[in-house]
């Protein structure tokens, strides 16, 4: 950091133009955002292994044999060069290897048909290498516990490639599927809610494989294949992908073909899938992403991170301040056309994945999708700012609205926090209630509170409240569900989790509360030396940054907490704080640098999927320094008469 050329206000601004613009460009013809997931070794590999299977088994191909061997030998080709150096392959070509992925990767270049024995390819002998290393199978149930969500496919993908005996695949209880979905919850399942595909497909194949010995539970679980196959037909979405994922359908798709009904409706549908989801490179290969995109969640995350024009006279409105009776969306980009999309993004009927009531909202717009309480508060607080150009939106928006309130209303968990998708399912990861996800329904909640405002919300905020504050950790921080930092000893963000946090105490007005406090002074003890935030070495490493200008904080976390920072400083309780005001001086430099240096597009995974699969979208370090230095232009402007508090 130059301290000869302070942050400025119209520094700023001429980055917030910058930012703005880009993000702006980035949009789809009808004016939301689609972005871009990072390709995935470990979707790849379950792809090419799907593909492997229905290619020896299916009498009847949808796809012509010469695509199925080009997608097959393009997804071996990418694969191949992005084997790390230590033997194995991560999630991502910026993740470090695991486990998991190793073994699929193995499995899918066994199943791809080389003429060459798979054992005998360098590759395949330094990822087994690796994988004696680390501990194989051991290491293997050690990373997922007692979820097998995960770990229960990767080992059936190995047993289908003869890697592993069949007894090495746990049984799952695939017949308990078959039961209507408002008992899942008493049935306490081996995996995660929407992992009920893959329960009935590797259920099935190991049962066909290697059936129990017990006849009384042979004859049962046979009665429920042909009930199993009907519910795997009945929750697969138009476009064949369950969840627009590529592992979890494949997954299904290979067990099934494996067992003997490669031409089934259902393994047609994901191979078909499989076919328009594939990336083609070229003379790199070609790869697939883990899931289709992200449209919804990208496009409510870009219209709040735009909200109103900064640095336009227009006053400041700190969370203890009445929020301003117009909405501050700017029309240039909140069309007509964008709020038909976005109100279109909201189920209005009973969801066939989960059982959802209508009222929420998914991740993308595709048939995929499933209605979640990350994506329907973000949905919430994108309308409660559009501007009204048109009288007749009101309404809409306001049904709309309170029809997402009342779903997110009846998915409070009984702790008071709120689960992703489906409320009391069960204590694993990702059915359980998440500290990152309780706060952004609050955020939901208290915006549309003036409108909404019943006893039963009221008393839901208070309860959300009360659950983050028994899950707050004894060093002040909250830890996210859904995102991650893989240089993280356990491979949690406590940045993440505890900005978003913080944010819904702040929109309360409670954010002067001891627990707010304590959470403020970690994120200040964990500013790095660089300024920023977050990162690692590994995010050092594949940025390939410099010595002079060594980026080993990320992007996207140094923009949430300045971000934060920036509005936590326009509150009255903190206005002047000087170890606060520092830390965002600071960090502001260490943005605008970033942006000056065209470093708002660095990949770094962050994002977690289902079962610890690591991702990155192209859009979340832009989206997140587009909000991060509207509300610093915010408060620069705010604060531009008394320079003591400025950041200048």
């Amino acid at each position: 950091m130059n301290p000869a050329d302070p942050p400025s206000l119209a520094r700023a601004q001429r980055a917030w133009n910058k930012v703005r613009q880009e993000l702006l460009d980035l949009r789809h013809p009808q004016g939301h955002w689609v972005g871009q997931l990072s390709s995935s070794a470990l979707a790849t590999a379950t792809a090419v292994s799907a593909l492997g299977q229905y290619r020896q088994h299916s009498l009847h191909p949808i796809l012509p044999e010469s695509r199925i061997n080009e997608l097959i030998d393009k997804g071996c080709r990418w694969l191949l060069a992005q084997q790390n150096h230590d033997g194995g392959w991560g999630d991502t070509d910026d993740s470090y290897s695991n486990v998991a992925t190793t073994m699929l990767v193995i499995a899918a270049l066994t199943l791809a048909g080389h003429s060459q024995p798979p054992a005998d390819i360098p590759a395949v002998v330094s990822a087994n290498r690796y994988l004696d290393k680390k501990g194989r199978l051991k290491a293997l149930r050690e990373r997922y516990g007692k979820d097998k969500t995960f770990a229960v496919p990767i080992l059936a993908n190995c047993a289908i490639a003869g890697l592993v005996s069949w007894k090495e695949v746990a049984a799952l209880p695939f017949e308990a599927a078959v039961v209507p979905q408002r008992f899942y919850r008493f049935i306490n399942l081996p995996v995660v809610s929407y992992a009920i595909p893959a329960l009935v497909g590797i259920g099935q194949v190991k049962f066909i494989k290697d059936p129990p010995w017990n006849p009384l539970v042979k004859i049962y679980r046979q009665a429920s294949v042909s009930p199993g196959l009907k519910l795997l037909a009945r929750m697969q979405p138009s476009s064949g992908g369950y969840l627009e994922a590529i592992p979890l359908t494949c997954f299904v798709g290979m067990s099934l073909a494996h067992s003997g009904r490669a031409d089934h409706e259902v393994v047609q549908n994901c191979i078909r899938f499989v076919d328009d989801s594939f990336r083609d490179l070229g003379e790199l290969g070609g790869t697939w992403p883990i899931d289709t995109n992200l449209a919804t969640w990208n496009t409510s995350l870009s219209l709040n991170a735009l909200g109103h024009q900064p640095a336009s006279g227009a006053p400041h409105h700190s969370p203890a301040t009445p929020a301003p009776s117009q909405p501050t969306a700017s029309a240039e980009y909140a069309t007509p056309a964008l709020l038909k999309w976005l109100l279109s993004c909201q189920f209005n009927e009973v969801h066939p994945f989960t059982g959802a009531a209508p009222g929420g909202w998914g991740w993308s717009d595709l048939s995929g999708a499933v209605p979640d309480a990350d994506d329907t508060p973000g949905a919430l607080l994108a309308l409660r700012q559009w501007p009204l150009v048109n009288p007749d939106d009101q309404p809409l928006i306001h049904a709309s609205a309170q029809a997402g309130i009342r779903w997110l209303l009846d998915l409070q968990n009984r702790d008071r926090g709120w689960p992703t998708f489906c409320r009391g399912w069960g204590r694993l990861p990702f059915d359980r209630s998440g500290s990152d996800i309780t706060a952004h329904v609050l955020r939901a909640l208290l915006a549309w509170q003036n409108e909404f405002g019943t006893p039963r919300v009221s008393k839901a905020i208070e309860g959300g409240f009360q659950y983050l504050a028994k899950r707050q950790n004894a060093d002040g921080t909250w830890l996210p569900l859904w995102f991650g930092n893989q240089d993280h000893p356990k491979e949690d963000n406590p940045v993440y989790g505890t900005v978003k946090v913080l944010l819904a105490y702040l929109e309360a007005d409670r954010i002067s509360e001891p627990c707010c406090r304590q959470a403020l002074n970690w994120i200040l003890q964990h500013q790095n030396d660089d300024f920023g935030w977050g990162g690692g070495e590994s995010h050092e490493r594949h940025t390939q940054a410099p010595a002079s200008h060594q980026l080993t904080s990320s992007t996207q976390e140094t923009a949430l907490v300045v971000d934060l920072l920036a509005r936590v400083l326009g509150h009255p309780a903190y206005q002047g704080h000087p170890r606060l005001h520092e830390a965002c001086r600071r960090g502001t430099q260490w943005l605008l640098e970033a942006i000056e240096d065209d470093k708002t597009f660095e990949k770094w995974p962050i994002g977690f999927y289902f079962a610890k699969l690591w991702y990155y979208e192209r859009l979340y370090p832009l989206i997140f320094t587009v909000s991060a230095i509207r509300n610093v232009c915010d408060y620069l402007e705010t604060v531009a008469a008394g320079e003591s508090a400025s950041l200048t």
